[in-house]
């Protein structure tokens, strides 16, 4: 009975030492494996089709904030208008002019809820449109150089990555020859 006391701690120790050697060897598998980094934003913003959509946008965005600021500055006159004018003008007529300054403050407010709304549709059109050309650009170079990984620096944090790894550049690049081939 002893003696099968000490087989089975020896072969305990040995199972130990086993799976040491796989884990102390695995960890040289491991640091073999490839891992990528690339910045969607990045490639959304430098890349060809990805500036052409931002100007777009901008366009967008520049007509319809001057729509608002043209709202804004009718909606201060005629509150400026009605603070001047409230002491000379009867109860009615005052009534009558807060009626329709509360009626072009609300008519402002839907203006800016429906050009926010959308803008924000307009923003997902295009990157509804452009991440999956980028992704597959991303797997295409990932498979051809062997990554095992690649993370996207833009929507995970990492604290720390080498900058060797990180072929974003590439990716605009290949992007834009794709989409090039295209037109």
């Amino acid at each position: 009975m002893n003696n099968l006391k000490v087989t089975r701690k020896n072969i305990y120790l040995i199972a130990g030492f086993v799976l040491m050697f796989f884990i102390f060897t695995g960890s040289n598998v491991f640091a073999a494996d490839k891992i990528g980094f690339f910045n969607l934003r990045e490639v959304m913003q430098y890349s060809n089709t990805g500036k052409k959509a931002g100007e777009e946008f901008k366009k967008l965005y520049d007509k319809k904030t001057e729509a608002i600021k043209a709202a804004e500055n009718e909606l201060k006159k005629m509150k400026d208008a009605l603070d001047k004018q409230t002491a000379l003008l009867t109860q009615t007529a005052n009534k009558e002019k807060e009626t329709a300054y509360q009626k072009k403050l609300r008519d402002y407010q839907i203006l800016v809820d429906d050009t926010n709304k959308e803008l924000k549709a307009r923003d997902e059109e295009i990157a509804t449109k452009l991440i999956p050309e980028i992704v597959n650009i991303v797997r295409a170079i990932a498979e051809r150089e062997k990554y095992t990984l690649v993370i996207d620096t833009a929507s995970m944090p990492v604290a720390y990555f080498a900058k060797d790894n990180d072929f974003s550049k590439k990716v605009i690049d290949e992007y834009n020859k794709t989409t090039a081939n295209k037109k």
